[in-house]
């Protein structure tokens, strides 16, 4: 009889063991993700979004940490980073920090609205400052182009040290593949000191952004001061 009991439990440990490789088996495999894993980006997104994205990237999916996993994945795209309450981070709670916030360092202005930086521990970008548009100087110069050129250069002269943030309500790249995000150097909002000066015009694209009423304050007020495009190019 103890002989038989002895056999029994044997039996079922031997089973239960079996049970837990089956069951921890296939968790071990999903704990480590690469993007061949996914049939598109949007499906790699929402990976990265429910598993701390863009505050944590266990996986490594976001090689350069702009906020996008995979983005050499097929379409259906999509930036997503989460808050809209609908479990975006696995837990139907919000991020805490939906905002990307960048360091990174200025290589050259291109134009008035337009700087390449290289990311602290990361790529160089082309970044478009967000909410302002000013006259052009590549593929034919516009009046005011150049005097928004050099002011932007005089501001963020190579090597200035910038702070990158992104704007829930706008994406976080354009159809050129430039980082769309507002340019702070320390106190000084670049788009709005260029705006305040009278090189550039407030810029909505889609859902208008979190900071263009005081956008818009400010351009009405360089247009009372007839000041920059507003004295010169009418």
């Amino acid at each position: 009889m103890i002989r038989r009991t002895t056999a029994y439990l044997a039996s079922l440990i031997i089973a239960l063991a079996g049970a837990l490789a089956l069951v921890s088996a296939p968790t071990a495999q999903a704990a480590d993700k690469d993007c061949g894993d996914f049939p598109n980006q949007a499906a790699a997104q929402q990976f990265y979004i429910n598993n701390g994205g863009p505050d944590s990237d266990p996986h490594g999916l976001d090689s350069e940490g702009d906020g996008v996993a995979c983005e050499s994945l097929p379409c259906p795209c999509s930036d997503d980073q989460g808050g809209g309450g609908g479990g975006g981070n696995g837990n139907n709670n919000p991020p805490k920090d939906p905002i990307l916030k960048q360091k990174a360092r200025v290589l050259r202005v291109i134009d008035g609205d337009t700087v390449k930086v290289k990311l602290i521990g990361g790529p160089k970008r082309d970044v478009r400052i967000l909410g302002i548009d000013t006259p052009e100087v590549h593929g034919g110069v516009e009046c005011g182009g150049r005097v928004a050129s050099r002011a932007a250069k005089k501001m963020l002269p190579r090597g200035t040290r910038v702070l990158l943030i992104s704007d829930r309500s706008q994406r976080l790249k354009d159809r050129y593949g430039r980082l769309l995000r507002y340019i702070e150097k320390g106190k000084t909002d670049v788009g709005r000191k260029q705006l305040r000066r009278g090189n550039a015009t407030v810029y909505v694209v889609g859902k208008p952004f979190k900071r263009v009423k005081t956008y818009r304050a400010t351009q009405a007020s360089a247009k009372a001061k007839n000041v920059g495009i507003w004295k010169n190019c009418r």
